[in-house]
């Protein structure tokens, strides 16, 4: 649930314009198919007074709640992360994930789950929130297979994607026109899998997930209702 919940709302990547990295808000329903409960999230994206950009995510069911966000700094048509946080409690074990990225030291430095983090810090670096944007900003450049270096516990782990094609996506919103994308991972070392939608007409925000874990057990969200740059996302 923890990895379904992340991907819903998963750098030095180069995109087109600085206009290209707009403000966001969506809220979606989300449904873990094995279990006679739903609940909600919400990820936001905020131009901050200082120049920096703030990401944020926040998810919550009956026994389960989250929250992420990162703040990072867009430079040239560049994500520099500078710090991330996470929080999660109620399923399970309560996790605490703390790390800063000094880019003129080049080190990130912070604990994951009480344990102490001390990388080097190499440009095209991420973390679990920004790699979302890239992937999204990726997707609406027309490419169609991505990788990311992702800070992943007390190491570095690379995120593969690729793109299946166009299909329409019925959302609380109306009906979207999105692109798929699958998550790549080695069959031989983990059954999990990961579907994403973007919504072509709206910046290729994020519209569906799909995810089944290594358990079997399926978790859905779907968009409720969301904001563009201001404007609101509707669709046909």
């Amino acid at each position: 649930m923890r990895r379904a919940l992340l991907l819903a709302f998963a750098l030095l990547t180069p995109l087109a314009q600085a206009a290209d990295l707009k403000p966001f808000t969506a809220s979606y329903t989300a449904d873990w198919k094995q279990l006679p409960m739903s609940g909600t999230a919400e990820r936001d994206l905020i131009a901050n007074a200082n120049g920096q950009w703030s990401l944020s995510f926040k998810a919550s069911m009956m026994i389960a709640s989250l929250t992420e966000s990162s703040e990072f700094k867009y430079d040239n048509g560049a994500f520099l992360p500078q710090s991330y946080r996470y929080e999660r409690g109620g399923l399970g074990k309560s996790k605490s994930v703390n790390l800063d990225f000094d880019w003129s030291a080049k080190k990130i430095t912070g604990s994951d789950r009480g344990s102490a983090v001390n990388l080097p810090l190499n440009n095209g670096v991420l973390d679990k929130s920004t790699y979302q944007l890239a992937l999204q900003h990726d997707v609406a450049a027309g490419k169609k297979s991505m990788s990311y270096p992702v800070v992943d516990g007390d190491d570095l782990d690379t995120y593969d994607f690729r793109v299946l094609g166009e299909e329409k996506v019925s959302t609380k919103a109306g009906t979207v026109d999105a692109i798929k994308v699958e998550r790549v991972r080695d069959p031989t070392q983990t059954k999990r899998t990961t579907l994403l939608w973007f919504a072509k007409s709206w910046d290729y925000l994020l519209v569906r997930l799909d995810q089944t874990e290594t358990d079997g057990k399926e978790y859905s969200i779907v968009l409720q209702e969301g904001t563009v740059d201001g404007k609101p996302v509707k669709g046909d």
